[in-house]
């Protein structure tokens, strides 16, 4: 009697598809060896300068990496940029999560490359404080400006840095200008921490909000209503027009019970959808108008040079950051006295006090 044949199921495994001959493994060494290969800080500011956004990409990655060895490489191709930047517009958008920043960014960028602009986007998203990762999402959420030539979109993770803004956004901002982007937008994470550390690497400071979210002016903190040059009550369509009109009277209110800036500028408040691009034009239009003013006072240029000068200080601030706890001693007697600090042996000033003694002997 013939014995049943076998029947194959879903799981027959059939033989896969073999390496064709006309790859050779000196082939895949080579590709190999290329992609580990690290270009110079000379070949990577020839491709900024040359506008390749490969080159830029890989710039920003080597100025915010924490590797010690890298930080000389960096410097150096900061310095040789830095003599063709400062040609930009630098302004920052900030606003509570669900105001639609990215949408907006979206939609203003395509009208600002449609008049010819290029625009560089820095993108900060917020870092777990558990497990410190980040989403990196914007590149998803804004699938139309992506693809546009005329656009680069970096997203940067927050870390914990004050305010949301990446750690080295401020050196990025210099390598997108050297590259040829003569409009930065940077997008903070816009959850409640003080926006002073983007205010002070921009030009111009727009706030996004919602109509319809409960009191209009209730949660705005006076700090951020202060540094607002514009605000934009975004979601102005549909049965939210009439609520958007209502909140552009009472923010206008509000915005003249504050002091007059030292840039002549009185804030002004205008209503957008970033959905059907109403009021888009009007917002660059509003901007165009702040930076003929500031530009003819001295205002733009006075700013940019105490920005400098912040910056200066921040990075001071930064490096001795970083050295003292680099410092294999210091880790070692930071570890002794924060459990000293945890049995309430000794204050916390104290065990500071012995450390940064430490530190400058």
């Amino acid at each position: 009697m013939d014995k049943p044949k076998a029947q194959k199921t879903a799981l027959h495994e059939v033989d896969g598809i073999s390496r064709p001959e006309s790859i050779s493994r000196s082939s895949i060494e080579h590709v190999t060896r290329l992609r580990k290969k690290q270009p110079t800080a000379q070949e990577l500011v020839n491709g900024i300068l040359a506008g390749d956004k490969t080159a830029l990409s890989r710039s920003i990655t080597l100025v915010e990496s924490t590797n010690p060895s890298h930080l000389e490489k960096a410097n150096d191709v900061i310095n040789q940029c830095l003599p063709h930047a400062d040609k930009s517009l630098r302004v920052g958008i900030t606003g509570v999560p669900g105001v639609g920043k990215s949408t907006f960014i979206e939609a203003f960028g395509k009208h600002l490359t449609s008049l010819g602009r290029k625009v560089a986007v820095l993108a900060v998203d917020p870092s777990s404080s558990l497990s410190h990762g980040s989403i990196l999402g914007d590149k998803t959420r804004m699938e139309e400006l992506v693809k546009d030539e005329n656009a680069y979109i970096r997203p940067s993770a927050s870390g914990d840095t004050l305010g949301g803004v990446a750690r080295k956004t401020r050196e990025a901002i210099i390598l997108c200008e050297a590259c040829g982007f003569d409009t930065i937008i940077i997008e903070t994470v816009g959850v409640g921490q003080s926006e002073t550390a983007v205010h002070s690497m921009v030009d111009f400071f727009l706030l996004l909000k919602i109509a319809g979210a409960g009191d209009e002016l209730q949660g705005i903190k006076r700090g951020i209503m202060e540094m607002a040059d514009l605000i934009v009550i975004n979601k102005a369509d549909g049965d939210n027009i009439k609520k958007a009109k209502l909140a552009k009277t009472e923010f206008n209110r509000a915005l003249h019970l504050f002091p007059a800036k030292n840039s002549g500028w009185q804030p002004k408040v205008t209503t957008c959808s970033a959905i059907t691009h109403d009021g888009v034009a009007d917002v660059w239009q509003i901007i165009n108008e702040y930076f003929d003013l500031t530009k003819n006072n001295g205002f733009f240029g006075l700013r940019r040079s105490e920005q400098n000068s912040y910056w200066l200080k921040e990075t001071i601030n930064e490096q001795l950051k970083n050295n003292f706890y680099s410092r294999e001693d210091i880790a070692a007697l930071l570890k002794q006295n924060k459990k000293a600090v945890q049995n309430n042996e000794i204050s916390p000033f104290a065990a500071a006090t012995i450390l940064l003694k430490k530190y400058f002997e």
